[in-house]
């Protein structure tokens, strides 16, 4: 551990300084990650409306959520996952990531279910025709398509979504910050300005999905 004075000296540096706090996962916890989409790991992941996408350009980092009806990922194979990337705020932070490292991990989720799926691996990014076709709705394919090729693959511990009390209702805070006034933070505007802009935004929406 850093010896150094102030809040150095509290700063972990090393998987030795990790292990005097934590205990050594067990057994079948460390070996249950798989190279490839298991059966049971395909089911949840056909179930899952929603999931994060981490990556990261070797200087900076992204996560963003990708959702849909359930089952919007396809598995080409059990090793290879195909994520429509529909419209978005055009930022395209996690595509421009994987233009300089492929590396991605993705959670999947499911409402009303705290367990989650993860997956590691590395991705590009394909306008392929044929797989764009298979991701159409009314018509209107994805922008692109983000390839997977899994390398690791495992359900994670639902102790955090419980924690969290994710899915209780009642325990959700009853007033959060919208997306408008979000946007009047960011432009410097008042609480009309916020109103009028989730109301159009509502409006958008109706159009703007895929």
């Amino acid at each position: 551990m850093n010896t150094k004075n102030g809040n150095d000296a509290y700063t972990l540096t090393s998987v030795d300084d990790l292990a005097k706090i934590y205990a050594k996962p067990a057994p079948q916890t460390a070996t249950k990650e798989r190279p490839y989409i298991s059966e049971i790991g395909r089911e949840f992941i056909a179930a899952s409306p929603f999931l994060m996408l981490a990556t990261s350009n070797g200087k900076t980092m992204d996560c963003s959520p990708k959702g849909d009806v359930p089952g919007f990922v396809q598995l080409l194979d059990d090793r290879t996952l195909l994520i429509p990337d529909r419209p978005g705020n055009n930022r395209l932070d996690g595509l421009k990531n994987l233009l300089a490292n492929p590396k991605v991990g993705i959670i999947f989720l499911i409402p009303g279910m705290n367990n989650t799926y993860r997956v590691n691996g590395s991705a590009k990014i394909s306008t392929d025709p044929e797989l764009m076709k298979r991701f159409e709705v009314g018509g209107k394919p994805p922008r692109v398509v983000i390839v997977v090729t899994v390398e690791e693959a495992f359900n994670h511990c639902p102790k955090a979504l419980v924690r969290a009390k994710l899915w209780e209702s009642a325990d959700r805070p009853t007033a959060a910050p919208t997306h408008g006034e979000f946007a009047a933070a960011r432009d410097g505007k008042d609480a009309a300005y916020a109103k009028e802009y989730d109301a159009k935004y509502a409006e958008r929406l109706k159009t703007e999905l895929y």
